[in-house]
């Protein structure tokens, strides 16, 4: 199997999480037997090449971030350029996120399922997986520690069934935090969480609170 893997982030790759993940992605792929050729499109230069393997290939991945329920618009954009073809093509799809619960990546999940049929192609699954955030500014160690389970899953999908395996639902995680946890953060994110933000936002010269509203 030979995979054209897209990345959709509109990061660059340097400051890409999605690129680190497909990195650990592809390895498992390799180690699977598989071949595989990664772009990105992030870089508009390319975006006649990118098109170009998408047409002659038969197995495409799209790897992407989810922003506040929000597929980015660059891939948005990038989507209207593809010509349509044939169910002879599969279009398979890794969806991330920094918010670790499963149910909030399932908006962004129902939009991709709907997506192949737009470009006339088959869909192949999406593997979806949350609590993603800040993995590029990790060291070298954890990062690997943290996208290790993409591996698996990249040997996984090697085996030809697309994202539709128990293994691949399983990947997620929970779909909700236990109420508890759920307490907890929400205390966080009113507390601690809130004055990290006004002191960042501080050091870029804001003065005003960040739960200031407008009308006031």
């Amino acid at each position: 199997m030979h995979v054209v893997i897209i990345n959709g982030s509109p990061r660059v790759q340097k400051y890409s999480n999605t690129e680190k993940i497909i990195a650990a992605f592809a390895k498992g792929l390799s180690e699977a037997g598989s071949t595989f050729e990664a772009h990105a499109i992030s870089d508009r230069k390319t975006w006649d090449i990118i098109r170009d393997a998408y047409m002659k290939n038969d197995e495409i991945l799209i790897a992407l971030p989810l922003y506040v329920e929000c597929v980015p618009g660059l891939l948005l954009e990038f989507l209207e350029t593809l010509p349509q073809k044939d169910e002879h093509t599969r279009l398979s799809f890794l969806l991330q996120s920094g918010f670790a619960e499963g149910c909030q990546l399932r908006c962004g999940e129902a939009f991709l399922e709907k997506l192949p049929g737009y470009l006339g192609v088959r869909y192949g699954g999406c593997l979806v997986k949350g609590g993603n955030f800040g993995i590029r500014i990790l060291d070298e160690e954890k990062q690997a520690q943290a996208t290790k389970p993409y591996q698996a899953m990249g040997r996984l999908f090697a085996e030809g069934e697309g994202f539709f395996r128990e293994e691949a639902k399983k990947f997620t995680g929970p779909e909700y935090f236990p109420l508890p946890m759920r307490l907890l953060i929400g205390l966080i994110q009113k507390t601690l969480a809130k004055k990290m933000l006004q002191k960042a936002a501080e050091s870029l010269g804001c003065s005003t609170p960040l739960d200031a509203k407008i009308w006031d």
